[in-house]
């Protein structure tokens, strides 16, 4: 027998693969990862629409690794200390304002009206820091942030603004909406519902 002879195994041509077309897969053919279906598991590819993660999207606050919620009383306590610094050049100038007019003195109203400006400027440098880095002085003060639920981005000062007005809802209907977060779980009020924010712990 030489290697030229029909019979030579040695010069027979390749075997197929069984399943017809070259390089298709069988018996002892090794698979291309990602190729073909797992038995009962349709295989995912371009176009396949993609399951959203659970619980939806944006990050899941209160959720291990993730910021905490802040709760009812340290809101309340940022809200007070935050008061306090709008509210503290008004009255330390409105008060002798008012009592220097009442006794006509025509400086009462000019301390009056300073006193204004001041608390009307500080209330917007607030609302510009809150946009901007999430806290004001009393949130910061005591640790908290408000931020937007979707990403957890900051607000901007027009949308800080905006919240703001929604705390008219808050008060509507004997204030409920400022105690909401005292059983909601995310702990929004209706202003922070509206404009989809939450307020988290920052330390």
């Amino acid at each position: 027998m030489s290697f030229g002879e029909p019979n030579n195994p040695y010069n027979s041509p390749p075997q197929q693969p069984p399943g017809g077309g070259a390089g298709a897969p069988g018996y002892g053919y090794p698979q291309q990862p990602g190729q073909g279906y797992q038995q009962g598991v349709p295989q995912q590819g371009y176009g396949y629409p993609q399951a959203p993660p659970v619980g939806g999207y944006g990050p899941q606050f209160g959720a291990p690794g993730m910021p905490t919620l802040a709760h009812w009383g340290l809101r309340v306590v940022g809200t007070i200390i935050d008061g306090i610094i709008i509210g503290l050049p008004y009255y330390v100038l409105a008060i002798p304002g008012a009592i220097m007019s009442s006794n006509g003195n025509s400086s009462g109203p000019i301390l009056v009206l300073v006193g204004a400006l001041a608390a009307i400027g500080l209330a917007i440098w607030q609302l510009y820091m809150e946009g901007s880095t999430g806290q004001t002085i009393g949130k910061k003060a005591i640790g908290i942030r408000l931020l937007k639920e979707a990403d957890g981005s900051t607000l901007g000062f027009w949308f800080a603004l905006g919240r703001r007005i929604c705390h008219i809802v808050d008060s509507i209907a004997c204030y409920l909406g400022w105690l909401w977060p005292l059983w909601d779980s995310k702990k929004q009020t209706f202003a922070d519902k509206i404009c989809s924010t939450v307020v988290v712990r920052s330390r």
